[in-house]
């Protein structure tokens, strides 16, 4: 029987400068799909998102190439593959003003599928 769970690394959090989500366990998972569900983001600010894999959940790596890049509000998502036993994004908010660090209110969550 095929298993299916939704975790919520982020709900309703305002990011600034670099971010980390918690790591999550995901050895079981044969897919992983992401989404950013953004709320509310300052004009001319990005969010810049890579995954990263780890096989214990203390070191890191980036995986899947590009950081997934959003401008804007509204949900964007995107797939993992080849994952090893934990994920999580790294990623930063990054302003194109000089007189603003940016911000995003975000909700994070990576869906999974055994």
């Amino acid at each position: 029987m095929k298993q299916s769970f939704t975790a919520v690394l982020e709900r309703n959090a305002t990011l600034r400068g670099n971010f980390k989500t918690e790591p999550y366990e995901v050895a079981w998972a044969n897919e992983a799909r992401w989404f950013i569900n953004t709320l509310a983001i300052e004009p001319g600010t990005a969010i810049k998102a890579r995954v990263q894999i780890s096989p214990d959940g203390l070191n890191w790596c980036d995986v899947d190439g590009e950081a997934q890049t959003v401008s804007d509000t509204g949900t964007v998502s995107w797939t993992t593959s080849e994952f090893g036993g934990w994920l999580r994004l790294n990623g930063d908010i990054e302003s194109g003003a000089e007189d603003s660090q940016g911000s995003a209110k975000v909700q994070i969550y990576l869906a999974l599928k055994g």
